[in-house]
């Protein structure tokens, strides 16, 4: 094996396993941390958890199972996989179990990295930008769960965790490999526990991938995970085994992202779409309202595209249904109702699922008992088809601000192209 992966939700595990795929690394994909060893020829593990907003003890229990299992199959390098936009709160959990991770592993330094330039994730002196705009500027400053509202990575990072950050430059980047690890030595001699990596372009990103090479333990979004795997050597057909098989194909949309937003406004002008009304969702009977979804969907054509089903909704509304029923519990009670959904449409003969939002993604993942995947082609820049291991389900798990807005429209055409 040669990378394990422990990544703090869903779709940042398929977002980070569809780059290591397309660098020719068989991937495996596995929901939560096995039992027992599992057999399957393979180059990388990516071990999802839900750990990124649950408390902080939970995330560093979690991660230091995910490290135990790996280090049991024979991996030797790890890398934390978390959001491109650092989502996380002043409490943690990145720094709490960055530190744990290294504390394990008897390291001292890692870098940080979340940087997704493809994305339009950038880092400059430090500081996170989302498509040239600081992250607290961001629509991340109106996150329901992890409301992002300082965009310098070292001082978010100095305080969630117990060491001290310092910066990697572009301009030190620019001047390549030699230059970078020279920083890296220079941070180390100042007792800085991170370092955190500016990356501007997909270039500065390739050359941090080699820089990193001797690190036990790296840091980062899936953009650093690229530039690393692209100097291995993988195997041309890596994607194939987790292509999409045939079969009824429904998309389901929980993400209130900016993104997801417009891609279910481009995708119900055309396809049959059907909103869940929040106040029987969050209040009402789970049972009879998920019958009334599934009559409803039974009856719309799947083709040329499949029906929608979604929560998403405008911030402004979003506020509104938070103050009346309270976040946590509207988004629990959003989340059964899409697990509870999932399983009736699998009931129903459904053997595709298209899924906008990472808490979304893990409700329906978890619905459906699906252990692991075979990671397969992508479909956006960090959004790949999974097949599951006993090959029954594909899925196509979307983090909220991933994709075009033609993303639901590109996730049925890849999935024919493997059928045709």
């Amino acid at each position: 094996m040669y990378l394990g992966v422990i990544a703090d939700d869903f779709t940042g595990a398929t977002d980070v396993a569809g780059f290591l795929v397309s660098n020719g690394l068989r991937t495996l994909q596995l929901n939560g941390v096995p039992d027992s060893p599992i057999e399957v020829d393979t180059d990388a593990v990516v071990i999802s958890l839900k750990s990124r907003s649950c408390a902080a003890e939970s995330a560093i229990e979690q991660s230091l199972a995910a490290l135990k299992w790996l280090q049991g199959n024979g991996c030797q390098r790890f890398f934390f996989k978390y959001c491109s936009t650092f989502d996380s709160t002043a409490a943690g959990n990145i720094g709490p179990v960055t530190d744990a991770l290294l504390d394990a592993l008897d390291e001292s330094f890692t870098v940080v990295c979340p940087a997704l330039p493809v994305n339009g994730r950038t880092t400059y002196q430090g500081y996170l930008f989302v498509n040239d705009v600081p992250l607290n500027e961001s629509g991340m400053r109106h996150h329901p769960v992890t409301p992002m509202t300082d965009a310098n990575l070292m001082r978010v990072m100095e305080a969630q965790a117990q060491g001290t950050a310092g910066n990697v430059e572009v301009a030190q980047v620019e001047q390549g490999i030699d230059a970078v690890r020279d920083q890296f030595a220079t941070l180390r001699q100042r007792g800085n526990r991170y370092a955190v990596l500016d990356a501007m372009n997909d270039q500065h990103l390739q050359v941090l991938g080699k820089a990193v090479e001797g690190l036990t333990l790296v840091t980062g979004g899936s953009g650093l995970a690229d530039g690393m795997t692209r100097h291995w050597q993988g195997r041309s057909n890596a994607a194939q085994a987790g292509a999409p098989s045939d079969g009824r194909t429904a998309v389901l949309a929980g993400s209130c992202s900016e993104m997801t937003n417009r891609q279910v406004d481009a995708y119900r002008r055309q396809a049959p779409a059907l909103a869940i009304a929040p106040e029987r969702a969050i209040a009402g009977e789970l049972a009879d309202y998920v019958t009334e979804l599934i009559d409803w969907f039974a009856i719309q054509p799947n083709a040329p595209y499949a029906p929608l089903i979604y929560a998403t909704m405008p911030p402004a509304e979003l506020q509104q249904i938070q103050a009346r029923y309270g976040a946590q519990h509207a988004s629990e009670r959003i989340e059964a109702l899409f697990s509870a959904l999932a399983v009736a449409l699998s009931d129903a003969g459904v053997s595709r699922f298209i899924v906008a939002g990472g808490e979304t993604s893990g409700a329906v993942t978890q619905a459906l008992g699906i252990d692991g995947f075979i990671i397969g082609p992508q479909i956006a820049p960090g959004v790949p088809w999974v097949k599951a291991l006993d090959h029954s389900k594909s899925l196509a798990l979307k983090s909220g601000n991933f994709g075009a807005d033609t993303f639901f429209f590109d996730a049925q055409r890849i999935a024919n192209q493997g059928t045709d």
